[in-house]
Protein backbone atom coordinates (compact mmCIF):
# COMPACT_ATOMS: atom_id res chain seq x y z
CA UNK A 1 0.00 0.00 0.00
CA UNK A 2 1.23 3.50 -0.89
CA UNK A 3 -0.66 6.36 0.71
CA UNK A 4 -0.25 10.15 0.75
CA UNK A 5 -2.18 12.08 3.39
CA UNK A 6 -2.76 15.85 3.19
CA UNK A 7 0.56 16.49 1.47
CA UNK A 8 1.67 20.13 1.16
CA UNK A 9 4.75 21.28 -0.73
CA UNK A 10 6.06 24.77 -1.51
CA UNK A 11 9.06 26.22 -3.27
CA UNK A 12 9.74 29.47 -1.46
CA UNK A 13 6.45 31.33 -1.30
CA UNK A 14 4.92 29.34 -4.17
CA UNK A 15 2.60 26.54 -3.06
CA UNK A 16 3.05 23.63 -5.47
CA UNK A 17 0.93 20.94 -3.76
CA UNK A 18 -2.00 21.51 -1.41
CA UNK A 19 -3.73 18.87 0.69
CA UNK A 20 -2.98 15.91 -1.57
CA UNK A 21 -4.70 12.66 -0.53
CA UNK A 22 -3.95 9.62 -2.67
CA UNK A 23 -3.86 5.85 -2.11
CA UNK A 24 -2.43 3.21 -4.44
CA UNK A 25 -3.48 -0.40 -4.09
CA UNK A 26 -0.93 -3.16 -4.77
CA UNK A 27 -0.86 -4.04 -8.46
CA UNK A 28 -2.61 -0.84 -9.56
CA UNK A 29 -1.42 1.58 -12.23
CA UNK A 30 -2.28 5.23 -11.62
CA UNK A 31 -1.69 8.08 -14.08
CA UNK A 32 -1.16 11.66 -12.93
CA UNK A 33 -2.34 14.05 -15.63
CA UNK A 34 -2.73 17.79 -15.80
CA UNK A 35 -1.27 20.90 -17.42
CA UNK A 36 2.37 21.85 -17.03
CA UNK A 37 2.95 23.34 -13.59
CA UNK A 38 0.06 21.43 -12.03
CA UNK A 39 2.36 19.55 -9.63
CA UNK A 40 2.50 16.10 -11.28
CA UNK A 41 6.26 15.66 -11.23
CA UNK A 42 6.61 17.25 -7.80
CA UNK A 43 4.02 14.86 -6.39
CA UNK A 44 5.87 11.93 -7.92
CA UNK A 45 9.16 13.13 -6.44
CA UNK A 46 7.55 13.50 -3.02
CA UNK A 47 6.80 9.76 -2.99
CA UNK A 48 10.50 8.86 -3.00
CA UNK A 49 11.51 12.03 -1.12
CA UNK A 50 13.53 13.67 -3.87
CA UNK A 51 11.30 16.51 -2.72
CA UNK A 52 10.33 16.64 0.96
CA UNK A 53 6.81 17.88 1.80
CA UNK A 54 6.29 20.44 4.57
CA UNK A 55 3.15 18.80 5.91
CA UNK A 56 1.15 15.61 5.70
CA UNK A 57 2.22 11.98 5.82
CA UNK A 58 3.59 9.36 3.46
CA UNK A 59 3.18 5.59 3.79
CA UNK A 60 5.14 3.23 1.53
CA UNK A 61 4.83 -0.41 2.50
CA UNK A 62 5.87 -0.70 6.12
CA UNK A 63 7.44 2.78 6.28
CA UNK A 64 5.59 5.90 7.44
CA UNK A 65 6.83 9.48 7.65
CA UNK A 66 4.89 12.38 9.19
CA UNK A 67 6.18 15.68 7.86
CA UNK A 68 6.74 18.72 10.05
CA UNK A 69 7.58 22.21 8.70
CA UNK A 70 11.30 23.08 8.79
CA UNK A 71 12.27 19.58 9.90
CA UNK A 72 13.68 17.03 7.48
CA UNK A 73 13.02 13.32 8.00
CA UNK A 74 15.91 11.30 9.37
CA UNK A 75 18.32 9.61 6.99
CA UNK A 76 17.07 6.20 8.11
CA UNK A 77 13.45 7.20 7.46
CA UNK A 78 14.31 8.44 3.97
CA UNK A 79 16.21 5.23 3.18
CA UNK A 80 13.29 3.11 4.42
CA UNK A 81 11.05 4.80 1.82
CA UNK A 82 13.53 4.96 -1.05
CA UNK A 83 14.46 1.29 -0.86
CA UNK A 84 10.80 0.50 -1.61
CA UNK A 85 10.51 2.80 -4.64
CA UNK A 86 11.99 2.74 -8.13
CA UNK A 87 12.22 5.92 -10.21
CA UNK A 88 12.20 6.21 -14.00
CA UNK A 89 13.23 9.73 -15.03
CA UNK A 90 12.04 11.41 -18.20
CA UNK A 91 15.61 11.94 -19.46
CA UNK A 92 16.92 8.51 -18.40
CA UNK A 93 19.65 9.66 -15.95
CA UNK A 94 21.97 6.80 -16.91
CA UNK A 95 25.61 6.98 -15.86
CA UNK A 96 27.53 7.62 -19.11
CA UNK A 97 30.77 6.11 -17.79
CA UNK A 98 29.12 2.77 -16.93
CA UNK A 99 27.99 0.07 -19.33
CA UNK A 100 24.33 -0.85 -19.59
CA UNK A 101 24.61 -3.81 -17.22
CA UNK A 102 26.73 -1.77 -14.79
CA UNK A 103 24.04 0.92 -14.71
CA UNK A 104 21.45 -1.66 -13.67
CA UNK A 105 23.83 -3.25 -11.12
CA UNK A 106 25.04 -0.03 -9.51
CA UNK A 107 22.30 0.48 -6.93
CA UNK A 108 22.31 -3.18 -5.94
CA UNK A 109 26.07 -3.12 -5.31
CA UNK A 110 26.57 0.30 -3.72
CA UNK A 111 23.29 0.73 -1.82
CA UNK A 112 21.95 -2.77 -1.26
CA UNK A 113 25.45 -4.27 -0.80
CA UNK A 114 24.77 -7.22 -3.06
CA UNK A 115 27.76 -9.32 -4.23
CA UNK A 116 28.73 -8.23 -7.74
CA UNK A 117 28.03 -11.62 -9.32
CA UNK A 118 24.53 -11.78 -7.83
CA UNK A 119 23.87 -8.18 -8.92
CA UNK A 120 25.06 -8.91 -12.45
CA UNK A 121 22.82 -11.97 -12.67
CA UNK A 122 19.82 -9.89 -11.56
CA UNK A 123 20.72 -7.09 -13.99
CA UNK A 124 21.02 -9.44 -16.96
CA UNK A 125 17.66 -11.02 -16.14
CA UNK A 126 16.01 -7.59 -16.07
CA UNK A 127 17.66 -6.49 -19.31
CA UNK A 128 16.26 -9.64 -20.89
CA UNK A 129 12.85 -8.80 -19.44
CA UNK A 130 12.81 -5.37 -21.12
CA UNK A 131 14.14 -6.80 -24.39
CA UNK A 132 17.63 -5.35 -24.41
CA UNK A 133 19.89 -8.13 -23.11
CA UNK A 134 22.01 -7.93 -26.27
CA UNK A 135 23.12 -4.41 -25.25
CA UNK A 136 24.38 -5.40 -21.78
CA UNK A 137 27.98 -4.37 -22.46
CA UNK A 138 27.18 -1.32 -24.60
CA UNK A 139 27.65 2.28 -23.49
CA UNK A 140 24.51 4.40 -22.97
CA UNK A 141 25.61 6.92 -25.61
CA UNK A 142 25.39 4.24 -28.31
CA UNK A 143 21.73 3.46 -27.58
CA UNK A 144 18.56 5.01 -28.96
CA UNK A 145 16.29 6.95 -26.62
CA UNK A 146 13.87 4.03 -26.40
CA UNK A 147 16.69 1.65 -25.54
CA UNK A 148 18.06 4.00 -22.88
CA UNK A 149 14.65 4.31 -21.25
CA UNK A 150 14.29 0.53 -21.16
CA UNK A 151 17.65 0.36 -19.37
CA UNK A 152 16.35 2.97 -16.92
CA UNK A 153 13.24 0.85 -16.29
CA UNK A 154 15.39 -2.23 -15.66
CA UNK A 155 17.52 -0.24 -13.21
CA UNK A 156 14.44 0.99 -11.35
CA UNK A 157 13.11 -2.57 -11.08
CA UNK A 158 16.41 -4.02 -9.85
CA UNK A 159 15.74 -3.74 -6.08
CA UNK A 160 12.17 -5.13 -6.45
CA UNK A 161 10.45 -1.91 -5.30
CA UNK A 162 6.93 -1.68 -3.88
CA UNK A 163 6.09 0.93 -6.52
CA UNK A 164 7.57 2.05 -9.83
CA UNK A 165 7.47 5.84 -10.27
CA UNK A 166 7.58 7.05 -13.89
CA UNK A 167 8.14 10.73 -14.63
CA UNK A 168 7.01 11.37 -18.23
CA UNK A 169 8.45 8.02 -19.37
CA UNK A 170 8.02 8.74 -23.08
CA UNK A 171 8.52 12.51 -23.26
CA UNK A 172 12.27 12.42 -23.92
CA UNK A 173 12.00 10.14 -26.93
CA UNK A 174 11.44 12.76 -29.62
CA UNK A 175 14.01 13.69 -32.26
CA UNK A 176 14.29 17.27 -30.94
CA UNK A 177 16.16 17.72 -27.63
CA UNK A 178 13.70 20.45 -26.68
CA UNK A 179 11.12 17.82 -25.73
CA UNK A 180 13.20 17.03 -22.65
CA UNK A 181 11.35 19.95 -21.08
CA UNK A 182 8.42 18.88 -18.91
CA UNK A 183 5.93 21.05 -20.75
CA UNK A 184 6.56 19.73 -24.27
CA UNK A 185 3.55 17.97 -25.85
CA UNK A 186 3.94 14.24 -26.34
CA UNK A 187 2.43 14.48 -29.80
CA UNK A 188 6.00 15.25 -30.93
CA UNK A 189 7.26 11.84 -29.84
CA UNK A 190 9.00 9.56 -32.27
CA UNK A 191 6.42 6.72 -32.45
CA UNK A 192 9.01 4.04 -33.18
CA UNK A 193 10.97 4.93 -30.04
CA UNK A 194 8.07 5.47 -27.66
CA UNK A 195 6.31 2.23 -28.63
CA UNK A 196 9.25 0.23 -27.23
CA UNK A 197 8.84 1.85 -23.82
CA UNK A 198 5.04 1.70 -23.84
CA UNK A 199 5.11 -2.04 -24.53
CA UNK A 200 7.47 -2.64 -21.60
CA UNK A 201 5.22 -0.60 -19.29
CA UNK A 202 2.15 -2.44 -20.57
CA UNK A 203 3.81 -5.79 -19.83
CA UNK A 204 4.73 -4.65 -16.30
CA UNK A 205 1.11 -3.61 -15.76
CA UNK A 206 -0.09 -7.04 -16.90
CA UNK A 207 2.30 -8.62 -14.40
CA UNK A 208 0.81 -6.62 -11.53
CA UNK A 209 3.58 -4.07 -11.00
CA UNK A 210 2.32 -1.13 -8.93
CA UNK A 211 3.01 2.04 -10.91
CA UNK A 212 2.46 5.76 -10.49
CA UNK A 213 3.21 7.77 -13.61
CA UNK A 214 3.14 11.46 -14.46
CA UNK A 215 2.39 11.90 -18.14
CA UNK A 216 1.07 14.25 -20.81
CA UNK A 217 0.46 11.27 -23.07
CA UNK A 218 -3.22 10.40 -22.66
CA UNK A 219 -2.83 7.47 -25.06
CA UNK A 220 -0.29 5.95 -22.70
CA UNK A 221 -2.43 6.67 -19.65
CA UNK A 222 -5.63 5.37 -21.22
CA UNK A 223 -4.07 2.13 -22.43
CA UNK A 224 -2.17 1.23 -19.24
CA UNK A 225 -3.61 2.97 -16.17
CA UNK A 226 -6.41 1.53 -14.08
CA UNK A 227 -6.92 4.88 -12.34
CA UNK A 228 -6.23 8.49 -13.25
CA UNK A 229 -5.79 11.66 -11.23
CA UNK A 230 -6.23 15.12 -12.76
CA UNK A 231 -4.27 17.87 -11.01
CA UNK A 232 -4.48 21.62 -11.50
CA UNK A 233 -2.83 24.36 -9.45
CA UNK A 234 -1.37 21.81 -7.06
CA UNK A 235 -4.69 20.22 -6.12
CA UNK A 236 -6.50 17.04 -7.11
CA UNK A 237 -9.46 18.19 -9.19
CA UNK A 238 -10.80 14.75 -10.08
CA UNK A 239 -9.75 11.15 -9.53
CA UNK A 240 -11.26 7.82 -10.47
CA UNK A 241 -11.13 4.93 -12.88
CA UNK A 242 -9.29 5.98 -16.04
CA UNK A 243 -12.21 4.76 -18.17
CA UNK A 244 -14.52 7.20 -16.37
CA UNK A 245 -12.13 10.13 -16.12
CA UNK A 246 -11.19 10.01 -19.81
CA UNK A 247 -14.62 9.01 -21.11
CA UNK A 248 -17.03 10.77 -18.74
CA UNK A 249 -15.20 13.43 -16.70
CA UNK A 250 -17.33 15.13 -14.04
CA UNK A 251 -15.40 18.39 -13.62
CA UNK A 252 -15.41 20.94 -16.48
CA UNK A 253 -11.66 21.54 -16.04
CA UNK A 254 -10.97 17.83 -16.49
CA UNK A 255 -13.21 17.67 -19.55
CA UNK A 256 -11.48 20.67 -21.13
CA UNK A 257 -8.01 19.27 -20.50
CA UNK A 258 -8.85 15.80 -21.79
CA UNK A 259 -10.45 17.28 -24.90
CA UNK A 260 -7.28 19.22 -25.77
CA UNK A 261 -5.14 16.07 -25.69
CA UNK A 262 -7.67 13.40 -26.64
CA UNK A 263 -6.59 12.78 -30.23
CA UNK A 264 -5.71 9.11 -30.50
CA UNK A 265 -7.06 8.16 -27.09
CA UNK A 266 -9.02 4.88 -27.26
CA UNK A 267 -12.79 5.30 -27.16
CA UNK A 268 -14.47 4.22 -23.91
Amino acid sequence: MIRLERIDKSFGTHRVLSGIDLALQPGSVTALIGPSGSGKSTLLRCVNLLEVPEAGALVVGDARIDFVPARRPSRDAVFAVRKQTGMVFQNFQLFPHLSVVQNVMEGLVTVQRWPRERARERALALLDKVGIADKADAWPATLSGGQQQRVAIARALAPSPQVLLCDEPTSALAPSPQVLLCDEPTSALDPELSVEVVEVLRQLAREGTTMLMATHDLRLAASIAHDAVFLADGRIVEAGASRDLFGRPRDPRTAKFVATLAQGVPAF
